[in-house]
């Protein structure tokens, strides 16, 4: 039998990495099926694909509080996607991100209100203060990522984040008649030019769309180029990116400016939108949320950095703002974490089993020794989640709080015992965690919100830490 002749190594190629697809583990069954089908459509076809599906959203019709929470949504993404550059090819922590969003917004609202030059004003066409504004971001980002060329990792994070501070505190306390201090700027022009204005929320919803894919074109083409094998080299190793005559420095700075120039037309989206802005628009909070749905996501990937920041946003803001949908959300990431980690079948058919039989012993007890302890109303926020067995008193504020410290106090006792001992412990801790959610998270749906996010990002980055999208890391055992 004659024997195939075998290929000898390309030159200048490294055939490790050049043969990673053939390492990569898929999923058993049909899923593994579908995935290799889905790698097999070429990159453009997709954005086509997903174009013509947010441009077919509204055609469903939806209310202008949908309409809003689409524009957010799309404005997230479009931060995410821009932080990825950053962040996520560049490997640069940089916590300032967010002045970059309050600098595109405040340049759009100088040049677009009567702010400055009273009272006629500066009102440029958006084609003109738009691109500017991103310019000047720009040039601020480079600014900005000076300090990278000696620091990196905790001390580049501390430097930017002090940047960000800063920007908050300039906007409020200097110049107040020209940034207007902590009372922002108002009446600004809604996007226009050449004799068009946007005016609608579907107008901006389709407009920060547009931004979006051609953001995203952008960024494909330069990270399919050296620039983005440069990104790449230096988030990996910069020593040997340099040895490789990698421009390290440079490098670095140009991902900090085009990272800041996507922030910024984001921000002069933002403040056209909303026709005002404040300093607390673009403070320390907002930034958590741009890192949790780049971190969602999957960092380094840019379709999971607009997945992280439509999926967030529509989850904070469509769902968890409604105590009976978070109520749905919250007992069903409790449901799907146990279907996901308990195994075998009957340690899950123990567990929830133990706990619908210890929360009816239970509330018979204390209804039995305490009766006002049990006669408060249970399942009110929901129409068919109603857990009888739930203790929740007449004034349920005191005991509800001791509920949520004891739940977190069993949640780290969880964590450190034995596997067999922490099957009986679920049984408790869940019963803890109803009895928290009835008396007391869904009362108070501002705070419940960010826990039940908090328990999301924890439950995707325990199932999958590299992100919903993001590629795991391949490396020589």
């Amino acid at each position: 039998m004659a024997v195939e002749p075998k290929e000898s190594p390309s030159v200048g190629v490294d055939e490790w990495v050049a043969r990673s697809g053939e390492r990569r583990e898929y999923l058993p069954g049909w899923r593994g099926d579908v995935q290799r089908a889905f790698e097999r459509v070429g990159w453009w076809p997709k954005l086509a694909a997903a174009t013509a599906i947010g441009v077919l959203i509204p055609v469903i019709g939806l209310n202008s509080f949908q309409f809003q929470v689409g524009i957010d949504a799309l404005l997230l993404a479009i931060l995410a996607l821009g932080l990825n550059v950053s962040v996520g090819w560049a490997g640069l922590l940089d916590l300032g991100y967010i002045a970059f969003y309050g600098f595109g917004a405040y340049g759009y609202a100088l040049l677009s209100s009567n702010q400055l030059n009273p009272p006629a004003g500066i009102h440029w066409p958006a084609y003109f203060s738009i691109p500017l504004v991103m310019i000047g971001a720009g040039i601020l980002g480079l600014l900005v990522g000076l300090p990278s060329r000696r620091l990196i990792g905790d001390y580049l994070a501390i430097v930017t984040l002090f940047f960000g501070e800063a920007f908050v505190e300039f906007t409020n306390n200097v110049a107040p008649s020209k940034l207007g201090g902590p009372n922002g700027i108002f009446a600004l022009d809604p996007i226009h030019g050449a004799h068009h204005q946007i005016t609608t929320l579907q107008g901006y919803f389709y407009l920060l769309l547009i931004l979006l894919v051609l953001s995203i074109v952008v960024l494909h083409m330069l990270d399919t180029g050296r620039t983005g094998r440069a990104w790449r080299a230096v988030r990996e190793d910069p020593l040997a990116a340099s040895a490789m005559t990698v421009p390290v420095n440079r490098v670095k700075l140009l991902a900090f400016a085009i990272g800041a120039m996507i922030a910024a037309m984001a921000g002069t989206v933002f403040a056209a939108q909303q026709s005002s802005v404040f300093p607390t628009d673009f403070d320390t909070p907002y930034l958590i949320l741009i890192y949790a749905a780049l971190i969602l996501g999957g960092a380094g990937s840019m379709s999971g950095a607009v997945l992280g920041g439509l999926l967030l946003s529509i989850v904070l803001d469509g769902f968890l703002r409604s105590p009976t949908q978070s109520g749905y959300i919250f007992y069903g990431v409790i449901l799907v974490t146990l279907l996901l980690k308990l195994r075998p079948w009957s340690r899950l058919a123990f567990v929830v089993g133990g706990t619908i039989v210890f929360g009816f012993v239970m509330h018979a007890i204390v209804g039995a020794i305490w009766p006002s302890a049990t006669a408060g109303i249970t399942g009110a926020n929901n129409t068919w989640i109603d857990l009888h067995w739930a203790i929740v008193p007449a004034n349920p504020v005191v005991f509800g709080n001791i509920c949520f410290v004891a739940l977190l106090c069993m949640v780290v006792v969880l964590v450190q015992v034995h596997h067999r001992a922490r099957t009986f412990l679920l049984i408790p801790t869940l019963y803890l965690a109803a009895c928290a959610w009835e008396a007391r998270l869904s009362q108070v749906p501002a705070i419940t919100r960010l826990l039940l996010l908090g328990a999301i990002l924890i439950v995707v980055m325990a199932w999958r830490p590299s992100g919903l999208l993001g590629a795991r890391r391949v490396e020589i055992v």
